[in-house]
């Protein structure tokens, strides 16, 4: 294979795969605080929406993009005040916030339907974008991605060498004994999942501002589903979970590769578009099989080694902690 190809094609799935990292760190900041926010996917459509409707009103890309991550904190604003306060079920509610957004995408994007609007420019790093292969990989995109590659840095920095970070993973394992050390649990998780709901809701302007550009129903693809697989896949670490993305986004490049190749000519196009989540869906079962952990498990070394690849949801996961 050419090797221009091969790079245009890596920049591609760099490129292509932001959305879906915004997504991902997002979720692993909440779950790791002990919410699940299973309305990703409902929000991502909502925030794409949104994002493209601003833009297009106002022909103001930070104006979009803000907006649409208010759109994000607010839907996780309702899933954390749902479980911190009312102590509902966070799946149920995840589960309605979800549909409910989707069908008010689909309501108030009417209007926007197919139309051409703004999207994000084209931003080359002077001189690194120059660089043989890594330049044209890394320093030939846009400031999108750009940061969010600046995002998975700063989180893994946050959570795991910084001593409030130390306090978000104390949250999310064992909340009674950060309680004790004088961590007020409940604010914690409500701040870390709004700010998580604001990194989803960027990533669903990104989607229809740069990726998928436009707006039109059903517009993300289902992509919120995949990122909470991809959380998963991750085992709840930053970078990992990055990985994840990045392994979705190449699968998605493939399957349009192969279907220029003469031995898939008769192959029926869905097949293509679908084989991605199909493969995600495959590798999540993987991770999470219990014969393969007792495959592992025969001796120390490589137990350790599936355990740190793999990782574990943090303890306290979906739980109710009350404060007393």
């Amino acid at each position: 294979m050419d090797t221009n190809l091969i790079v245009l094609t890596l920049a591609s799935v760099l490129a292509d795969s932001s959305p879906l990292v915004f997504a991902v760190i997002g979720e692993t900041l909440g779950e790791k605080a002990g919410i699940t926010n299973l309305s990703l996917d409902g929000t991502i459509l909502l925030s794409a929406m949104v994002g493209f409707a601003v833009a297009f009103t106002t022909d103001n890309l930070y104006l979009a993009f803000l907006a649409a991550m208010l759109v994000g904190a607010s839907v996780a604003s309702i899933v954390a005040f749902s479980s911190i306060v009312l102590k509902l079920d966070q799946i149920a509610v995840g589960f309605v916030l979800t549909m409910l957004c989707a069908d008010l995408s689909t309501f108030f994007g009417n209007p926007y339907v197919r139309k051409p609007g703004p999207a994000v420019p084209h931003l080359a790093m002077p001189g690194l974008g120059e660089i043989p292969v890594i330049g044209k990989i890394f320093f030939d995109q846009n400031a999108v991605v750009y940061l969010s590659l600046l995002v998975i840095l700063a989180v893994w920095w946050w959570i795991y060498k910084t001593q409030p970070g130390l306090q978000l993973q104390s949250i999310g394992e064992r909340p009674a004994a950060a309680f004790a050390r004088g961590a007020n649990v409940n604010a914690q998780r409500f701040v870390y999942t709004v700010l998580g709901g604001a990194l989803v809701g960027f990533g669903g302007a990104a989607y229809s501002l740069f990726v998928k550009l436009g707006w039109s129903y059903h517009h993300t693809s289902g992509i919120g589903w995949i990122a909470l697989a991809v959380v998963i896949f991750g085992g709840w670490h930053p970078i990992r979970g990055a990985i994840g993305a990045y392994i979705f986004g190449g699968l998605q490049s493939l399957s349009g590769l192969a279907q220029s190749v003469p031995a898939f000519a008769n192959v029926p196009t869905q097949v293509f578009q679908t084989a991605p989540f199909a493969l995600m869906i495959v590798a999540l079962l993987l991770v999470s099989n219990q014969a393969i952990d007792r495959f592992f498990s025969g001796s120390p070394i490589s137990r350790k080694v599936w355990q740190s690849l793999r990782g574990a949801p943090p303890g306290a996961l979906g739980t109710v902690f009350e404060q007393e």
